[in-house]
């Protein structure tokens, strides 16, 4: 398969491309220099028109491009964060819908998030669960259904509700092991919220499943079955780094420092499940958090 990729010099898409790369073509589409040395081909972005990408013949195109999350989310920053995913999503299936048939994608995959529910407590939520409330669960929601745009177009399309990723090369994991290393680790708040987490090379072989499994389209939840309590997360991370856990951040304190982003992402919760996946059969590397900690710290692969 010819595979194209938006934002794959980001964590989940380095992962993505060097496992795409075992079996087909990975074209990246990007503004800098960094894919090449990733990927079979780059193809670079307008800057005036960064949606408008190259024609060129796909079998599959995979968007994970957008604003990081992370950081103080001020009026701007929310702005940003707004445009580079459904503003963004928008213009990319108008410009695809223009693109000759014999070229345009027969799948088109885009990245979410599992902050599409919303702080679901402890109610288990899988993808017939309802939107929740929320910036997050309005902006996944308004992503979701920008993307789902492409199916006029002939496009099958499958979004993926993403839990947090845990990797050794990106996302929060390695701020949080140098934090857990030096015994400043600990719960967030009451620490009952629940985490929706997955391991980097399950995620991308997910992924991939879902381009090419054309049985697979709409939702996805791309988490591991083994959702666990922040409690829970601290106590696995404290065991695999070999500290102390002692430490808590007061939900008080989170709320002043960080504002809304404290609530949506840190106090509250998803407790999803991958349904989908494991109806259709798929088999996790790492369903449970404490073999994929173990694993990301040197000392478990899968299946030992």
């Amino acid at each position: 398969m010819r595979i194209g990729i938006t934002g794959a010099t980001g964590f989940i898409g380095r992962h993505l491309t060097a496992l795409a790369r075992e079996s087909g073509e990975v074209i990246a589409y990007t503004r800098g220099h960094a894919a090449l040395q990733l990927a079979d081909r780059t193809l670079r972005l307008p800057g005036d028109a960064p949606h408008a990408l190259p024609e060129t013949r796909l079998d599959a195109l995979v968007h994970l491009a957008g604003e990081p999350l992370a950081g103080l989310w001020t009026r701007a920053k929310r702005g940003r964060i707004w445009r580079s995913r459904v503003d963004f999503t928008e213009s990319l299936v108008a410009h695809l819908g223009t693109w000759k048939m014999e070229n345009r994608p027969r799948v088109l995959v885009c990245a979410s998030g599992a902050g599409f529910y919303g702080d679901s407590g402890g109610v288990v939520v899988d993808e017939a669960a309802p939107q929740g409330a929320g910036f997050l669960a309005e902006l996944c929601g308004r992503w979701e259904a920008a993307a789902q745009g492409a199916e006029a177009a002939g496009m099958r399309v499958v979004t993926l509700r993403t839990g947090m990723v845990l990797g050794p090369d990106g996302g929060a994991y390695p701020l949080l092991r140098r934090v857990f290393r030096l015994g400043l680790g600990g719960r967030l708040g009451c620490g009952a919220q629940w985490m929706s987490w997955i391991h980097i090379r399950d995620a991308a072989r997910m992924i991939l499943r879902a381009v090419e499994d054309e049985s697979w389209r709409g939702p996805l939840n791309v988490c591991a079955p083994g959702a666990v309590t922040n409690a829970q997360f601290t106590r696995a991370l404290a065991a695999a780094v070999r500290r102390p856990a002692f430490f808590h951040a007061p939900a008080f304190g989170l709320r002043l420092l960080l504002r809304g982003m404290a609530d949506e992402m840190l106090l509250g919760g998803q407790r999803a499940a991958p349904a989908k996946a494991l109806e259709a059969g798929f088999r996790f590397d790492f369903p449970r958090v404490d073999d994929a900690m173990a694993d990301l710290e040197g000392r478990r692969t899968c299946g030992s």
